[in-house]
């Protein structure tokens, strides 16, 4: 692989990575809502579903995903259910009694979980990894799917390193604004918020 595409390649995925995102957002509300380490489990998750879309991106799935109007549909209306899904178990948290004080922990593998299926199940990541890696592709280096592969978990390893970094920060932010029983239910508020603006503009959404 060509060492100066690399490095570009390096550059502008730390640019797509830091502007602010539903990704980059969901890992900040995990991790004000439940800390630090469950914020970063919610980052290894997203971080987990980047290998499956580069995987599908270099072996033609993605292509197949593209040109396939109902498989584009199916799973891009599945992420929308599942993100309406946590935006309601948010909602119902801010009413009840026990959420003035804090919200309920998540256990770091159920954090795992929906931070992977909410990468996975959105089709519009296969067709960025699509349309993306192969801008940084060197025709005379080695076989192109080898180089998508390599891209693709170059860019999973500085996505899990600035969300990590985001989930830190939120984190100690959380622990601050947890100790107030209001501040508590206006972030179940916020996060519930956040899962249903993120669920519709999927729900809606067009290749």
């Amino acid at each position: 692989m060509d060492l100066t595409i690399y490095l570009s390649f390096i550059g502008v995925s730390l640019l797509l990575i830091i502007a602010p995102g539903p990704d980059n957002i969901f890992v900040m509300a995990q991790s004000i809502s439940y800390g630090k380490k469950e914020g970063i489990a919610t980052a290894c998750g997203l971080c987990s579903g980047v290998t499956i879309h580069t995987l599908a991106a270099s072996i033609g799935l993605s292509a197949i995903l593209y040109k396939s109007d109902v498989a584009f549909s199916i799973l891009k209306y599945l992420g929308a259910f599942y993100l309406l899904y946590l935006a309601y178990q948010a909602f119902r948290s801010s009413s009840e009694v026990g959420s003035f004080t804090k919200p309920k922990k998540q256990t770091l593998p159920a954090l795992y979980r929906r931070g992977f299926l909410m990468n996975v199940l959105n089709p519009k990541v296969s067709l960025f990894f699509l349309a993306f890696l192969p801008q940084f592709i060197d025709k005379n280096g080695i076989s192109v799917p080898l180089q998508m592969i390599i891209l693709g978990l170059t860019f999973m390893v500085l996505t899990l390193l600035i969300f990590s970094i985001i989930a830190i920060f939120a984190g100690s932010l959380g622990e601050k604004l947890l100790q107030n029983a209001k501040s508590s239910r206006i972030i179940n508020l916020a996060q519930g918020t956040i899962f249903t603006g993120i669920g519709l503009k999927l729900f809606f959404m067009n290749k």
